[in-house]
């Protein structure tokens, strides 16, 4: 049982080293890549900036014609679901129509 134990031990103690060793690769790699980082930053915020404009402008743009385009797919949807259920609610119309249609004098002459 002590042997198990020496074994838990050692599989996490060989773990821990070589999750030190990677953060040292990390940290490496991380500085000696810094500059690179950097450098392509400044580049690309320019294109960034005018990737936001575009964008913003094209929400201008087809904004109102997408809004456009849900309405007119709800109201495609509704009639979707509506038409099938409209010979049922025909039928319940008349079923009443019928049963609201009393005789006239139903009351009692005293």
């Amino acid at each position: 049982m002590i042997e198990l134990a020496l074994l838990a031990v050692a599989a996490v103690a060989m773990c821990a080293v070589v999750m030190f060793m990677m953060a040292l690769v990390k940290m490496g790699l991380w500085l000696v890549l810094l500059p690179l980082r950097l450098l392509l930053y400044i580049i690309l915020l320019p294109l960034l900036v005018l990737k936001a404009v575009i964008g913003g402008l094209l929400l201008l743009v087809l904004g109102p014609v997408l809004l456009i385009a849900l309405f007119a797919g709800l109201i495609a949807l509704a009639t979707a679901i509506i038409v099938p259920v409209l010979p049922l609610l025909f039928i319940v119309f008349v079923v009443w129509v019928i049963l609201r249609s009393k005789p006239a004098s139903t009351a009692i002459a005293r």
